[in-house]
């Protein structure tokens, strides 16, 4: 596949957007990771269906602004997410809107959500930048940096994520299911980035490298 780099001048502006992306993608993962439901008889949540959204930014960021930049999106990220993970986890916990009085009590329950998806975010989204650009550099597929990147980054960030929140959780159910919950849902987050956020990924970087050659952008080597 033909490539090519983002000019200079727009890095910044791609960086900043992608910044807010992950953020937005974060906090609604949060809030939807709190919602259960039943596939097939397996416990899992909504949030399953929302977090590939980031792995795909990702490999897009790698792809065509470079590894240091897309760690730096991470960096700029992970904090501000935190934050605002926790206060909307607060004001909506448990699919509910709960006020804005619920703010002034800590919630330790959504905290430890929060605190674990920013633990998941760093490590999975690093490690996904780095065996997409290894996997990228070594295969003239273009599929295979963006599976393989999913593979092992997904699972890094499940484990993490899960272990964390809901190892011993005060809910019953969680503390209960959270091993079943974490492998069904990391099944669904690969099948749905495999089947469906890979040729995404093939297609948006085509419309991009378009896009960018008819603005004259900079060619690079693949």
């Amino acid at each position: 596949m033909a490539s090519v780099s983002v000019p200079p001048s727009r890095v910044s502006f791609y960086l900043a957007w992608l910044v807010a992306f992950h953020i937005l993608i974060i906090i609604a993962s949060n809030y939807l990771v709190q919602l259960p439901i039943d596939l097939f008889g397996f416990h899992s949540t909504w949030g399953a269906f929302s977090f590939p959204f980031i792995f795909l930014a990702t490999d897009l960021t790698v792809r065509l602004i470079g590894k240091t930049e897309a760690r730096s999106v991470i960096a700029r990220a992970m904090v501000p997410a935190l934050i605002a993970s926790y206060i909307v986890s607060v004001l909506f916990h448990e699919g509910r809107f709960n006020g804005v009085g619920a703010l002034g009590e800590f919630n330790s329950f959504v905290f430890r959500i929060a605190f674990a998806s920013f633990a998941a975010y760093v490590l999975g989204q690093l490690l996904d930048v780095q065996v997409f650009d290894r996997m990228r550099r070594s295969y003239v597929q273009w599929w295979v940096a963006p599976a393989a990147s999913s593979v092992f980054g997904q699972a890094l960030d499940t484990a993490a994520f899960f272990s964390i929140a809901f190892w011993r959780s005060t809910n019953p159910f969680m503390a209960e299911h959270w091993g079943e919950i974490a492998v069904v849902d990391y099944v669904i987050k690969l099948s749905v980035s495999l089947l469906l956020f890979v040729p995404m990924y093939g297609m948006a970087l085509s419309a991009i490298v378009r896009a960018m050659k008819r603005r004259d952008a900079v060619p690079i080597q693949a």
